[in-house]
């Protein structure tokens, strides 16, 4: 589980997450023994991110221009299942990390909004493009325009997330979820991600393909033989990602 505590509001700290959430998604990555990534953030503040994202306080008081890091990009690379966990508040590019995870579950005192525009800026860390994908061009629109700020009851309404639950319960509903993925045979996990999110930029026709590639490739694995053999067994199955 990855998470991110500190002052992202802050943003020579941003920085230094940027990196360290990298890291932590490469090692991820190559460690074939996670199967499911959860990300929560326990501040008090959730995920705002409502400052300028491109400066930074020096050391004598003043401003100065600095590369945006993004967070959103190392979680979006991950080829496994990612879930969100958001206790608080995901607001300017705190949403647009939450927008680069496969799942969202929220508290019921949750809000979310794309603040940029308040700052005369636009987000950049995908969230022009994540939040069509998800809630519609008209609604994206109204939210990246006006800057206005949703709750969760509203947020699950447009469908971006998928739970709200009270915030006592918040991290055992996302563990319950995390581990019945990860039961799950973790290629076959894969595979479907990669389907969905590849499929959405090709045509049906080319889309159909890739899942039919997919799934021929996932009959030449260990775990699919695994996985008839419990069920013939009526047990279940041990997938080892082989």
């Amino acid at each position: 589980m990855i998470d991110l505590k500190g002052p992202l509001g802050h943003s020579l700290l941003n920085c230094q997450t940027s990196a360290e959430l990298g890291e932590l998604c490469d090692e991820a990555t190559w460690d074939e023994e996670i199967r499911v990534v959860v990300i929560s953030d326990t501040r008090e503040k959730g995920l705002s991110r409502d400052t300028d994202l491109t400066k930074a306080v020096s050391v004598d008081g003043l401003e100065e221009e600095m590369e945006p890091r993004s967070l959103a990009e190392p979680i979006s690379r991950l080829d496994r299942p990612v879930i969100a966990a958001i206790s608080g508040d995901a607001i300017g590019q705190g949403l647009e990390l939450a927008l680069a995870c496969d799942i969202r579950i929220a508290s019921e005192t949750s809000c979310f909004g794309m603040s940029h525009i308040k700052s005369g800026l636009i987000p950049w860390d995908g969230g022009t493009q994540r939040l069509p994908r998800l809630v519609g061009k008209s609604k994206a629109l109204e939210m990246t325009l006006t800057g206005e700020v949703i709750d969760a009851k509203e947020a699950f309404r447009i469908g971006l997330v998928h739970k709200v639950v009270p915030k006592k319960e918040l991290m055992e509903v996302t563990m319950k979820m995390a581990l019945e993925m990860a039961s799950k045979g973790p290629i076959a996990l894969r595979y479907a991600k990669e389907a969905v999110y590849k499929g959405m930029d090709m045509t049906l026709e080319q889309g159909l393909r890739l899942e039919a590639d997919l799934y021929l490739l996932i009959h030449t694995t260990k775990d699919r033989t695994e996985g008839i053999q419990a069920f013939r067994e009526k047990r279940k199955p041990k997938f080892e990602g082989k």
